[in-house]
Formats: C-alpha cells, sequence, structure tokens
C-alpha cells in the first residue's frame, strides 16, 4: 500500500489567509492520498496579511519530513528587499536548511521570491504575480522569470502565479501524481474548473471597452462553438463587425494574446478533454477540435505541455 504523501505549508509573517488554505483544501480533498501540516518557521502564531493572527501545531521540524514543501504568499514583511540580501533572514533559511535534498518544492505568489533569495530558482523559470514581476526581475535577474503563465512546472520545482493559481499548481500536481480522474474529482468538490487555460495576461488590468459593441467576447464565445471549422482571422473580424486591425488590437487588449494563439490554446484544451475522455483516435480528435491533420496536433500538443497526445491519453485518460 502506498504511503500518504506528506504535504508542509510554510507561512510566513503576514501571510495571506487564502493561499495558506488552498493547500489543505485541495489536498485534503483526495480521500486521504495527501497529509497537509501547516507550520511556521518558529512553531509561533504569525500575523495574516488580514485583521487577524493565526496559530499553527507545527514548528520547522515538519519541513524536515515532507514530501512536498509549500511556501504560502505573503505581504511584503519580511520585504523582498530584505529577502533579496543574501543569506536569507536568519529564521527563515534555518526553517529552509530542514528541507531534505529531493523534496518537492512549491511556490504561491510572492512565495517564489523566497526560493529565489534562497538561490533555489537561479537559471530556472519561474512565475509570480504579475504587479511583482518587474520588482522581482530587478531583485534576481538570474531568473528565467515567465510573467504570462499561472504557474511553471520545473520537476522537482514549481512557482506560480498570484492568489487564486495556487488552486492551479496544486490540481495541476493531484493530476500529475493521481491521474485525472482523482483531479477533476477534486475540482468538483471544490467547485473550481480542473484547469484553467491561458495564462496572467488574461487578468492583468485594461482598458475597459468602452461599450459592449466594442467587446470581442461574443465572438469568442462563437469561435468556442465552431472550433471544429478553419477559423481564419478575417471569420472572426466579420463576425465582430470589425476590420482586421480594429479586431486584433481589441481582442488583445481583453485576452492579452492574439487571436491564433489563442485558437491554438483552445483547440489543445478541448483536444486535452477528448484525449481523456473518449477512445476516439488521435486523427478525430484532432478533426474534432480543427487541427487540420492529427501531426499538427501532435506539434501543438508538444509544443504546451510537452508530450505526445498517445502520451498524454495513457498518463491521464480517466481510469487508466
Amino acid at each position: 500500500m502506498a504511503t500518504t504523501h506528506r504535504v508542509a505549508v510554510l507561512a510566513l509573517d503576514g501571510v495571506y489567509p487564502l493561499e495558506l488554505g488552498v493547500p489543505s483544501r485541495i489536498f485534503g480533498a483526495t480521500d486521504g492520498l495527501y497529509e497537509v501540516l501547516t507550520c511556521t518557521v518558529d512553531g509561533r502564531p504569525v500575523r495574516t496579511a488580514a485583521d487577524f493572527t493565526i496559530a499553527v501545531e507545527h514548528g520547522p521540524e515538519v519541513l524536515g519530513t515532507a514530501d512536498t514543501v509549500v511556501i504560502a504568499s505573503f505581504a511584503a514583511s519580511p520585504s523582498a528587499a530584505e529577502l533579496a540580501l543574501l543569506p536569507l533572514p536568519e529564521p527563515i533559511a534555518a526553517a529552509l536548511s530542514l528541507i531534505r535534498p529531493g523534496t518537492r518544492l512549491v511556490s504561491i505568489c510572492t512565495g517564489a521570491f523566497v526560493l529565489a533569495a534562497a538561490g533555489l530558482l537561479d537559471g530556472r523559470p519561474a512565475a509570480t504575480h504579475w504587479q511583482a514581476v518587474e520588482e522581482f526581475r530587478r531583485l534576481f535577474p538570474k531568473v528565467d522569470l515567465d510573467p504570462d503563465v499561472l504557474f511553471v512546472d520545473d520537476g522537482d520545482i514549481l512557482t506560480s502565479a498570484g492568489a487564486a493559481s495556487g488552486i492551479d499548481v496544486c490540481l495541476h500536481l493531484v493530476r500529475k501524481d493521481h491521474g485525472s480522474e482523482v483531479a477533476n474529482q477534486v475540482a468538483r468538490r471544490c467547485v473550481v474548473p480542473p484547469w484553467r487555460e491561458g495564462g496572467q495576461a488574461q487578468y492583468i488590468e485594461q482598458p475597459v471597452p468602452r461599450t459592449p459593441q466594442d467587446s470581442t467576447a461574443a465572438t469568442r464565445q462563437w469561435a468556442l462553438e465552431h472550433l471544429r471549422e478553419p477559423l481564419a482571422l478575417a471569420d472572426l473580424a466579420e463576425h465582430a463587425r470589425m476590420s482586421r486591425r480594429t479586431f486584433v488590437r481589441r481582442f488583445n487588449d481583453e485576452v492579452g494574446m492574439s487571436p491564433g494563439r489563442w485558437l491554438v490554446q483552445q483547440r489543445v484544451a478541448r483536444a486535452r478533454h477528448l484525449l481523456e475522455s473518449s477512445d476516439l483516435p488521435v486523427d478525430e480528435v484532432a478533426a474534432r477540435v480543427g487541427f487540420a491533420t492529427g501531426t499538427s496536433l501532435r506539434q501543438h500538443l508538444h509544443a504546451a505541455i510537452g508530450v505526445s497526445p498517445l502520451a498524454y491519453r495513457r498518463t491521464f485518460r480517466a481510469g487508466g
């Protein structure tokens, strides 16, 4: 019988309550596959970013027993500038030193500042909240920061963007550890989508269209209903009753990417769903989502997540 995977969540001073609770809520909805323990650097209560303090049952010693360590996001206390001054503040450094080699590390939002300050992200891809990108890059130029994604999975280290992206990365880990069926069950219990396509760009503050007629939302919905058709930019612009140039500009303002890139993302998302939920041949899946050939689907899926359709199906097929 497989042993329960222990997750230790580190709460730093100024921790955001929402993000602190995410690992327990997601991993705790797996019927015992994970054990989640929350700790602080000294076992004492910590102030939150809200108007209350929390007390935990564990000190830093649980970090040395964990299979996965999650660093929850926190308000700037200690400040990012303080974290950038190596070595880390002694209590944090001492706590991190207890983590065993090979332990999987996860950060939510500003938790990435801690991993970066510890030198663990040098030369590696990472993510953090879009509002912190400029400061993060200034403080940690050796990190390959991706400002557009919801999370980055770099094997033994995963970093996620702001707030609710902690849900995305935790669901991703459940899917990675136990497959699509378990992750989808957890998502249903928590009333969240199993995954969200796209990146942070769609949540970055953008000018609001002056009138509903200026929005591309209706055309995006129409495109989702006609994904299997060979949709061209001219088709989308015509549906939106805009010139191509105006449509592309407004689409980028609202979604944060080009119409072509967005269409590919939606087609890949639909293909992933069909690969998980059906026995359709790869060529048929490609046809149903609007890729011209199975080869095209293979190329786009590999570019998106690094695996072939058959490999993806073997890993994530419900009951597989």
